[in-house]
């Protein structure tokens, strides 16, 4: 019975080990884009070190009924990130390359999506 007991919290602690030790994914760097204010100005967003591999809905501009689109999204980070013009990534997407130049202010985004560096 003891050798269970000891099978078990062995077994236990060296899943409870594997899963620590289980790097978090996320891309590095910032990641930014534009709202309109309540001002009608525009407010710049940063996300930083965002999660890899999960698509983020913007909050400001998650509904489309109540929001104007993100705009200008510039992607610091050491992913590719897509962008999509609804919430929940879907619609239209765009690639922006890792560390790259500020895109116009003519793309418009509600979502996003870093893909993984794996």
């Amino acid at each position: 019975m003891r050798l269970r007991h000891s099978l078990a919290a062995a077994c236990g602690a060296l899943a409870l080990t594997a899963v620590l030790a289980t790097p978090a994914h996320a891309a590095t760097g910032d990641f930014g884009y534009q709202v309109v204010g309540q001002n009608g100005g525009p407010i710049l967003v940063t996300l930083h070190d965002p999660a890899s591999g999960e698509c983020i809905t913007l909050p400001e501009v998650a509904d489309p009924n109540s929001s104007e689109p993100a705009f200008a999204p510039h992607n610091g980070t050491d992913a590719y990130a897509l962008v999509f013009t609804g919430p929940e990534c879907t619609g239209d997407e765009w690639r922006l390359r890792p560390h790259g130049r500020p895109a116009s202010e003519r793309l418009k985004l509600r979502s996003v999506v870093f893909l993984p560096t794996d």
